[in-house]
Order: structure tokens, then C-alpha cells, then sequence
């Protein structure tokens, strides 16, 4: 159901409209053939829960996904802890955690193929780490981002942030979503962009059941 308010500001008023956004309930990463492996690197490691899910596939693929997975955190030496985990579990890191102009962060790749980025917007710990995640994020490496931003808009996500035609960021609940320039994608996780085959990669949501322009599937979980 929506509801209609009215927002005053300093110097007008205007009317608008709140609707029931898209969410996306958890992503499912597609993994072969050691399943288990990778549901304990997710629970033990990064501690997903329901969010993030597996399950067994043999679709071919090679080089980039096409996609990233990241955590937001609070501090750099959450960062470094949340790294430092992933890579005694197995993880390969592929960029080193280090500080830019935008924070610090760094990027693993989980033993089942997956990128993961930890970031911090702050270049200052404030404490002790404490493994604490803030926001997990599924970043989308797409050919076209205004193209895919519309697509998205069509289909009832919430708009959140917008770039151009290099970043848009959607409220999507407990996953956030981000369109990016595939290569800009790549480049920040350290990788090269190559890549062909299957994303080996489910989006589980309420925006429906169908395919983006980029191959990316959603679904709509069984209730």
C-alpha cells in the first residue's frame, strides 16, 4: 500500500508519493562443486546468514563475473580483520587493504571464485575492530548504466544515488545495489575485466522474476 504527504521546504511545497520499495531479500552465489566450502567461508568468515546463499552449479565461466560483492564497515581495523579472516579461510587477497581518496579498503577473492570488496569510508580507526558490518552491497559491472539504471526504475527499485552514466546506487533493503562501468568495476577490485560464461549469480527479491540487460537473473523467492 502507498501513502501520499506533503513535504514543505523553505520556499515551497510540494506533493508526493511513498510506495513499497524493491528489496533484495539475498543474493545466491552459484558454486562447484565444493558447496560446503563455501557455506562455512560465508557464515564463519563474513557471518551472511540468509543474506548471501549458495548452491551447487556447473554453468561454465571464466575470468570476471561481471559482478562484486562488498562490505561496508566502520573503521579501517575492521577492514584489516575482515581481510585477514578471509585469507586464513582460504581467500585469496587480490588488492591489498590501503588507503585512497575515498577511505580504505581492499579485495579477496573467496575460495569459490567470488570477489568481495571491504571498504571504510573513515582512514582513522576509532577502536578496536569489531567485525561489525554496516551494509552489504551487490555491485553490478554493466555495458550501459543509464541504460540498466532505467531498466531497474521501470521495474520498482528506488533510485538512491546517481552519477551520470558512471554509478547508481539503489535502496534496496537489506542488499544495496550499484550499477558501475564494468571495467571501472574490475579495476577497483584489482582484476582484469575478461570475462565470458556464466555469472554464477541469482538476485532473490519482490522486483520479480527476469533477466537484466547484462544477464544478471532476479527471482522471486517461494514463500
Amino acid at each position: 500500500m502507498s501513502a501520499a504527504y506533503v513535504v514543505f521546504s523553505r520556499d515551497h511545497w510540494f506533493f508526493t508519493r511513498m510506495t513499497d520499495m524493491a528489496a533484495i531479500e539475498s543474493v545466491i552465489i552459484e558454486v562447484a562443486p565444493a558447496i560446503q566450502v563455501a557455506e562455512a567461508f560465508y557464515n564463519d568468515v563474513f557471518s551472511m546468514g540468509s543474506r548471501v546463499q549458495v548452491r551447487s552449479s556447473e554453468a561454465p565461466t571464466t575470468g570476471f563475473r561481471g559482478f562484486t560483492m562488498s562490505l561496508v564497515v566502520s573503521q579501517p581495523a575492521t577492514v584489516n580483520s575482515l581481510i585477514g579472516n578471509a585469507r586464513d579461510a582460504g581467500a585469496t587477497v587480490i588488492k591489498p587493504a590501503a588507503k585512497s581518496l575515498w577511505g580504505y579498503g581492499g579485495a579477496v577473492q573467496a575460495p569459490d571464485g567470488t570477489i568481495w570488496t571491504v571498504a571504510s569510508s573513515s582512514k582513522k580507526d576509532t577502536g578496536p575492530a569489531d567485525l561489525q558490518i554496516d551494509a552489504i552491497v551487490l555491485q553490478l559491472g554493466v555495458a550501459d548504466v543509464a541504460a540498466s539504471k532505467q531498466f531497474y526504475l521501470d521495474r520498482g527499485l528506488t533510485m538512491a544515488k546517481s552519477f551520470g552514466s558512471r554509478y547508481v546506487e539503489f535502496d534496496t533493503g537489506p542488499v544495496k545495489l550499484t550499477l558501475n562501468k564494468r571495467g571501472a568495476l574490475a579495476k577497483t577490485a584489482g582484476v582484469s575485466p575478461d570475462g565470458t560464461g556464466s555469472h554464477r549469480l541469482l538476485i532473490s527479491g519482490d522486483a520479480g522474476t527476469f533477466t537484466d540487460p547484462d544477464g544478471f537473473a532476479w527471482e522471486t523467492p517461494l514463500t
